[in-house]
């Protein structure tokens, strides 16, 4: 499907909700954070005080709070994510706060059902104001397929079939749709309830076993990994020669950014494990050059950090986070 709409339109949060439009604008730069907020060793956090960070994340003006998907421990992979259920863990973030955005980075579609998965996420929207941003991706742990009982060498067409079905069951009226994994529905059954806004913005994570043209002209923008700031202007350039020759508009870039920031503000980067250890200002360039190189939208990790998180929470809020925010919708 093409999404055919203007980027004045695509900006605006009556059409994708007030949580997109605080995360993203054309040219624009703005910063969230990933749960768990705190650092660790090892793959499973504490889980302390997240409530309280992700209050201090808002008030600091943080644009979006992000949770993953990880159903299983796997060993190999040494990372659980926040532990629980991302959207039963959003919805009750969302209780808590009032006007940051609430993200999935990512949702492993082709192990859920369509129809279970597009009500957790209409319901979550309505029940942060329409704060939520829909994050989805096909899946990369060895141990999820087989234990869901999916044949992971059909992770494209599970990914295309089940992203089919949720866009059905999230944007008509008692649909009528043949899926070939998920089921069928008829026209006799609709979901409920349906997304706040005109539609739910979506993001697919990385490639998802999918043509960078597919995801283009499919999704409401590409979340993507961390590269250094030369290679990724390459992919962010791709990512814009995509959206031309569908002739799709804007439709935002994002990625995600280990940092571990010393007490030394001017600390130049190093690199670390899908990010960087550096000081506070050579972040702020690191995050102009990516602004200026085309990404709208840095999701930090603070897993690697030294630091007591909050400290760090409120130096990049307080130094950093004011150069790279857009007017409130």
């Amino acid at each position: 499907m093409t999404i055919a709409t203007s980027p004045a339109e695509n900006a605006g949060a009556n059409f994708f909700g007030r949580g997109y439009a605080s995360m993203f604008a054309p040219e624009q730069l703005t910063v969230g954070v990933y749960f768990p907020i705190e650092s660790f060793d090892g793959p499973e956090p504490a889980m302390l005080d997240q409530v309280e960070l992700a209050q201090q994340a808002e008030r600091l003006g943080f644009a979006a709070l992000w949770a993953r998907d990880v159903p299983l421990n796997d060993p190999s992979f040494g990372d659980l994510g926040q532990i629980y259920d991302p959207f039963v863990w959003l919805a009750m973030i969302a209780a808590h706060t009032s006007n940051i955005a609430l993200a999935t980075g990512a949702v492993i579609l082709p192990l859920h059902h369509p129809i279970d998965v597009a009500k957790a996420a209409a319901s979550l929207d309505r029940l942060s104001d329409g704060r939520f941003v829909f994050g989805v991706a096909s899946g990369d742990r060895p141990v999820e397929y087989p234990a869901y009982g999916r044949d992971a060498n059909l992770r494209s067409e599970l990914f295309r079939d089940a992203f089919d079905y949720v866009e059905a069951l999230l944007t008509k009226r008692f649909p009528v749709h043949a899926s070939a994994h998920y089921g069928r529905l008829g026209g006799g059954g609709d979901l409920v309830p349906k997304p706040l806004s005109r539609r739910l913005p979506t993001l697919v994570a990385g490639q998802s076993q999918q043509s960078l043209d597919w995801i283009a002209q499919c999704s409401d923008g590409w979340l993507t990994y961390p590269r250094g700031v030369t290679q990724q202007a390459l992919v962010a350039s791709r990512w814009r020669e995509a959206l031309d020759r569908l002739g799709a508009g804007f439709k935002p870039i994002a990625q995600s950014l280990y940092v571990d920031l010393p007490a030394d503000a001017d600390t130049p980067p190093s690199p670390i494990r899908l990010g960087y250890r550096v000081g506070r200002r050579r972040l702020a360039e690191l995050l102009d050059d990516l602004r200026s190189n085309g990404i709208n939208h840095v999701a930090l990790n603070l897993k690697f950090s030294r630091r007591p998180v909050a400290d760090v929470l409120d130096e990049i809020g307080t130094e950093v986070i004011p150069h790279f925010s857009i007017s409130a919708p």
